[in-house]
């Protein structure tokens, strides 16, 4: 276990205080024959899922309905899990685990809150630039969607 020690400032013994990976969700977005990507207003710069930090008292489900309205104006639903990622390297800012949720789109999507730029992308024709470990998230999906979601690609 990965911990710091600190002074308890009332009584004045020593307090482990632990480092653990932050909860994030991450939104693969199907919508128009392709999925959502959103580009990232803060560091690290480029396109990405829509996702962000679970709130405290928040379930996953609910933060995932939240980050997509946030970020990308649209309402969720068929809300299903992909997989949870948890390389200690997939974020560069700290150690995340993220679990990622595939979703249908619904409404008119415009970029919001984090993003400063929204697109609909085929898996053919992505982005060069994917922040995270995005590309291989999506990589899984087509994996495990191929025929399933055969109009996504060519």
């Amino acid at each position: 276990m990965s911990f710091t020690t600190i002074t308890c400032p009332s009584c004045g013994s020593a307090v482990k205080q632990y480092r653990n990976p932050f909860p994030t969700v991450d939104i693969i977005i199907e919508m128009d024959r392709g999925v959502v990507l959103i580009e990232r207003k803060n560091e690290p710069f480029g396109w990405a899922l829509p996702g962000g930090f679970v709130d405290y008292g928040e379930s996953l489900e609910s933060a995932a309905v939240r980050e997509a309205r946030e970020e990308t104006s649209l309402e969720i639903s068929n809300l299903r899990l992909l997989g949870c990622y948890s390389d200690p390297a997939r974020d560069s800012r700290m150690h995340t685990i993220s679990t990622v949720y595939i979703a249908s789109g619904l409404g008119i999507p415009s970029a919001a809150d984090d993003a400063l730029n929204l697109g609909i992308f085929r898996l053919d024709s992505l982005p060069e630039r994917l922040c995270f470990d995005h590309a291989r998230i999506l990589a899984d999906y087509a994996a495990k969607y191929s025929t399933h979601h055969s109009g996504l690609l060519p």
